[in-house]
């Protein structure tokens, strides 16, 4: 009754961001930007209270963070209708389908062989939308082992796999403040400050209430980052296989290990390429690479291949949203030559990319495991900044790596990237510029005020710009 009486004042403003969510998740269609901006923002800024201002004991924050989630458990997703793909795939494997050789289209047009009648077709094809249903899944294994759960489990019913899907979430998020919390007790940070990935609005709204599996992948890294960090790199590689198998994106991330050490009496290497280091790197890679494989391996064949690499590639040189860089160098081709250049400059900037994480990997000490976190920030930062798509649920992943670091733009980010939401308008979609323009002037201006406040007076260069 004493932490009742304490923090009653807490507990009103909690029950005001239970309402805040209810009416997010059942009374919000993703065309009115003025509301759905104004509850984000408030929502946004109790939560910086409850974990900063009013430091309330973990219990509570537990609490409260479960119950944000539950009150999302009956609602169907507003923000994003990638979930009906989801369940559409999830329903091709529960009948012993390859989701990979068959695209939704050529199911409905009677292309296909399939002689499968797939529940709420209608409803499922119409929900996903045609950019979808035009192409061929891109969702590795793991991710489509977790679909094929609504497909055995709730085979007629979207409302049922929604949920299904809601609780395998929110079991991950569960999962992440675990391990996130043992690491940085074990990294020596306060482990409170996992609540800024579990409490944050935009994990609740994006991972939960929308479906999206970054949290699925993202507890299978920390988990693994865990595991790494107590010099356990066997079930390290193979958890941050499994990781990869859900998204590709820790791939970015294999090459940032290469000088870590992975012995646990041998923090401080003279030389950070010694040689029974490579031999453990190396292998690390190997294991990591052969869990990939064999998760991909009930799927092989050719057609599935060429289907695969097909449908990733239109991410690079077809698709466009919410992007900084890119939407520079589009808006000078435009001047020069007359036309969009995605899809040349589609197939550059993935490589200034790759060479800006070798240029991380080589050029900084990522011996420990601290210093291997905020260069896999870096990273994937830099991966998102020069990408030619960022959907908001993008930003889980950097959101939650800065928690183990001394930087808080990601945070920053997972706010403003929700000006995106501003293209879906009742007419159709139309980005407004002015508002991309503006979010990452705030995004990239925050990061550079961050990185030039730690750095040491007298000293510059990469090695200090992007220290631990």
């Amino acid at each position: 009754m004493d932490l009742f009486k304490n923090y009653k004042f807490q507990l009103f403003f909690a029950i005001l961001c239970l309402a805040f969510y209810s009416t997010f998740a059942y009374a919000l269609e993703r065309f009115d930007f003025i509301k759905l901006i104004a509850l984000y923002a408030a929502l946004f800024y109790l939560t910086h209270h409850f974990i900063e201002k009013w430091k309330l004991p973990f219990n509570w924050l537990l609490i409260f963070g479960i119950f944000f989630r539950l009150v999302f458990i009956l609602a169907t997703p507003n923000l994003s209708q990638d979930f009906y793909r989801f369940i559409w795939d999830g329903r091709l494997l529960a009948h012993g389908i390859n989701p990979y050789l068959f695209t939704p289209d050529m199911y409905m047009s009677g292309e296909s062989t399939l002689k499968i009648v797939i529940p709420q077709a209608n409803e499922l094809y119409k929900g996903m939308g045609a950019l979808s249903a035009g192409h061929f899944s891109n969702y590795p294994p793991i991710n489509q082992l977790f679909f094929s759960i609504t497909g055995l489990f709730s085979s007629s019913s979207i409302l049922g796999s929604v949920i299904i899907l809601r609780l395998i979430t929110i079991f991950a998020d569960l999962g992440i403040l675990f391990f996130g919390r043992k690491l940085l007790k074990n990294l020596n940070l306060n482990p409170n400050k996992i609540f800024w990935y579990f409490l944050s609005p935009f994990v609740i709204i994006e991972m939960t209430g929308n479906l999206h599996f970054e949290s699925v992948m993202l507890f299978f890294v920390v988990w693994a980052l865990y595991l790494l960090q107590q010099k356990k790199w066997i079930w390290a590689a193979i958890l941050l296989g499994v990781s990869v198998s859900v998204k590709l994106l820790p791939l970015l991330f294999l090459p940032l290990l290469i000088g870590y050490s992975f012995r646990k009496n041998d923090l401080s290497l003279k030389k950070p390429f010694k040689s029974f280091n490579i031999i453990t790197v190396i292998k690390f890679y190997l294991v990591t690479i052969a869990t990939v494989l064999i998760t991909f391996l009930p799927f092989l064949s050719s057609e599935f291949i060429s289907n695969f690499l097909a449908t990733i590639g239109l991410w690079f040189q077809n698709f466009e949203f919410n992007a900084s860089v890119y939407y520079v160098i589009r808006w000078i081709g435009y001047q020069i030559v007359g036309w969009n250049i995605i899809a040349t400059v589609g197939k550059v900037l993935p490589i200034i990319t790759i060479l800006s994480i070798l240029g991380l990997a080589f050029f900084r000490k990522n011996q420990e495991t601290k210093q291997v976190i905020t260069a896999m920030l870096f990273a994937v930062s830099f991966y998102f900044l020069l990408s030619t798509t960022v959907h908001p649920w993008y930003i889980a992943t950097p959101l939650l790596l800065c928690i183990f670091t001394k930087y808080k733009f990601p945070i920053v980010w997972s706010f403003v990237v929700f000006l995106s939401y501003s293209a879906y308008g009742k007419d159709g979609f139309v980005e407004n510029l002015w508002l991309v323009t503006l979010e990452y002037l705030i995004v990239i201006g925050f990061t550079f005020w961050e990185i030039r406040k730690k750095l040491p007076q007298k000293e510059t260069g990469l090695n200090n710009t992007i220290s631990t």
